[in-house]
């Protein structure tokens, strides 16, 4: 495989459950496929502090789908006044 063809994932979003779940949401009603990783972590164990803060949950997104993927993200992140903080 030609390595400039190559697919990976790529996070996207780093936040609490409740956020990753409506993150996730709007990633599928965008048809975009995106998984979440530490979601169990998320909510077992909210006092351990993980990048992105306590109870961290990740979403991922492949490479290719990232650029449509952050335009979701960052509505989301303006409709609930969050800085977003990547850029």
């Amino acid at each position: 495989m030609n390595p400039n063809n190559e697919i990976y994932p790529v996070e996207v979003f780093d936040g609490n459950d409740w956020e990753s779940a409506m993150v996730k949401s709007l990633l599928d009603n965008a048809e975009i496929e995106a998984f979440i990783k530490d979601g169990r972590m998320g909510v077992l164990e909210p006092w351990v502090v993980a990048g992105g803060g306590a109870g961290s949950v990740k979403i991922f997104v492949s490479n290719v789908d990232y650029e449509n993927a952050k335009e979701v993200v960052d509505d989301f992140l303006k409709a609930e006044g969050t800085p977003n903080t990547e850029e």
